[in-house]
């Protein structure tokens, strides 16, 4: 009799104690010699073949690299339930099956609900462990992704209070869509202040193994504003730099849009409601400008004026990282760049066109 220690009680197997079939030992050398099956088949199969042939736990654990738990673990379920039990069923934690009702569980906890511990958002473990009844992690991480959810991401927001919102919005957004026939739809803006930025010590190139790395001290040599006209039809953008942003810089702006435009051409211009871009002076500037018309977007709401996703581009690929060692230096690299820019110009894709998604101070509600 081969006697065996575990947790403190003496388990006894008597030599063949562990029976096998024909038909059971044939399935079991299979698995430990399969190319396609699964390692840790493989490794429970072994297992039961050494108890059938009479190995003590102390040959088993150094012939498997395991623990007795694991060995008492696999041949109570052999003895249970014979090859099922030991082939079928999940080597770990039961698999859980997703219903309607844990997905309904899993959504309601994670859209209605902020985590007991003060934490501001969910994580998968931390949902699971809250929700128990056998809901791991990753159920809810798959739940997550079929339904879109990431309670990692924070985005920001500004809800527009302007009574007229809905109205701006599709006057702007038709003119995307559909621009009257013989017009050219520009898309206006300034982004201001740009600081003309030096950096104290040199910058060290990228290298394999290494990110380029800028010293976190720099000159500051002052600032400027760049406007910037986007034709939403061809992509192309009219790039004007000064160092103020004051109404007499936007007509002389708007100016230069109409003398870059045919004679016949009406101009629609896409503003935001900058006080500077409602002033007497640009009033009289469209009462002799018959052909320039101005369409403002509600207030708050940058997101409908495609030149800020130019904006967007530019401060990625030049401004933010770039060494300027002085303003005249930042104009010319900013000039530089629209130059080459509008080469290959590529208008937006249009995407914002569901008036019902904008967000409005009563569409929010807040999550306790």
């Amino acid at each position: 009799m081969n006697c065996n220690v575990y947790n403190g009680s003496i388990v006894a197997l008597t030599e063949g104690a562990m029976k096998l079939t024909k038909s059971e030992r044939m399935e079991l050398q299979q698995q430990t010699t399969s190319r396609k099956g699964r390692a840790d088949s493989a490794r429970r199969a072994r297992l039961i073949l050494l108890l059938a042939d009479g190995h003590t736990w102390a040959q088993i654990r150094s012939k498997l690299d395991c623990s007795d738990s694991y060995i008492d673990r696999w041949c109570k379920r052999f003895e249970a339930d014979r090859l099922a039990g030991v082939f079928a069923r999940h080597a770990g934690r039961q698999r859980c099956k997703v219903t309607d009702r844990i997905e309904a569980r899993v959504l309601a906890r994670t859209t209605k609900h902020k985590p007991a511990d003060g934490s501001t958002h969910w994580s998968s473990r931390k949902l699971a462990a809250e929700l128990g009844a056998n809901i791991s992690h990753m159920t809810v991480s798959h739940i997550w992704a079929k339904h879109n959810i990431k309670p990692h991401r924070l985005e920001g927001y500004i809800a527009s209070n302007d009574p007229d919102s809905e109205t701006k919005a599709a006057d702007v957004i038709g003119l995307y869509l559909n621009p009257p026939q013989n017009a050219a739809v520009f898309s206006v803006d300034e982004k201001t202040a740009i600081q003309a930025l030096d950096r104290k010590d040199p910058v060290l190139p990228l290298s394999p193994g290494r990110a380029e790395r800028h010293g976190f001290e720099y000159f500051r040599h002052g600032t400027l504003s760049l406007s910037a006209a986007f034709n939403t039809k061809t992509g192309e953008v009219l790039g004007k730099t000064a160092s103020r942003h004051t109404s007499a810089e936007f007509v002389a702006f708007l100016t230069d849009i109409v003398v870059n435009q045919p004679g016949n051409t009406q101009i629609h211009v896409v503003a935001d409601n900058l006080s500077a871009h409602k002033t007497k002076r640009v009033e009289a500037f469209l009462a002799n400008n018959p052909r320039v018309h101005m369409h403002f977007t509600p207030t708050y709401s940058s997101w409908l004026n495609q030149v800020e996703l130019w904006f967007a581009k530019i401060e990625r690929d030049v401004i933010a990282r770039g060494v300027f060692t002085s303003v005249p230096d930042l104009k010319r690299k900013l000039m530089r760049y629209i130059r080459h820019y509008n080469t290959q110009p590529k208008p937006a894709q249009w995407k914002y066109c569901d008036l019902s998604r904008r967000i409005t101070p009563d569409s929010i509600v807040t999550v306790h």
